[in-house]
């Protein structure tokens, strides 16, 4: 019964992570974006909506991020636990999951950190971007995306800080290495993984 959230800033290898830590845990990742596009892909009423705020281009409301994950968590396979990506984003989702946890008797047992030096994160992301050819990714942009990501987190992680709940993890390093780490320090507050990670 593992339920953690993991966040750290674009560049830090969150998803892989996620993707890591979900087969460690067997639990599903959870990430916003997933959703989204399989209620867009499902046709199901939430996803239409959804999809009608995008292709505005506009940001898709709490209220339906909300009910949208809300729906996710209650499938079989998230029922003995779950690996939060990308939500909560603001302090009113984390109101809401506090309610969603609280109605099915259960609470987060971690919140993961990921936590990067901005500079080797910029260096990482516009070599990526070379890589993949993506010109839109200039230094100013990313860096842009990183402060908006400080500023944004910055009131989650004081409140769940709060609550003890914190755990800070360097994110540079080998991919391994960082999954090492996490899983050190989650056995340390007494959640062990139960089955070994891919490397392959």
């Amino acid at each position: 019964m593992t339920r953690l959230l993991l966040i750290g800033p674009p560049g830090a290898g969150k998803g892989t992570q996620a993707a890591r830590l979900a087969q460690a845990y067997d639990v599903p990742a959870v990430s916003t974006g997933d959703i989204f596009r399989a209620n867009v892909q499902g046709g199901t009423t939430l996803g239409l909506e959804a999809k009608a705020y995008m292709d505005r281009g506009e940001y898709v409301p709490d209220s339906l991020t909300n009910a949208i994950v809300h729906d996710r968590l209650q499938h079989a396979d998230a029922t003995t636990g779950f690996l939060l990506d990308g939500y909560p984003r603001t302090i009113e989702q984390v109101h809401e999951l506090d309610r969603i946890l609280q109605e099915d008797g259960t609470a987060l047992d971690a919140v993961i950190q990921l936590v990067a030096d901005t500079d080797e994160v910029v260096a990482r992301l516009l070599k990526r971007a070379a890589e993949q050819g993506r010109s839109d990714d200039t230094e100013d942009v990313i860096r842009h995306r990183m402060a908006l990501y400080a500023e944004q987190t910055a009131p989650l992680v004081e409140v769940y800080g709060e609550r003890g709940l914190v755990v800070e993890i360097d994110g540079l390093g080998a991919v391994e290495d960082v999954t090492e780490r996490i899983l050190d320090a989650m056995a340390a507050r007494g959640l062990r993984a139960v089955a070994s990670v891919d490397d392959a």
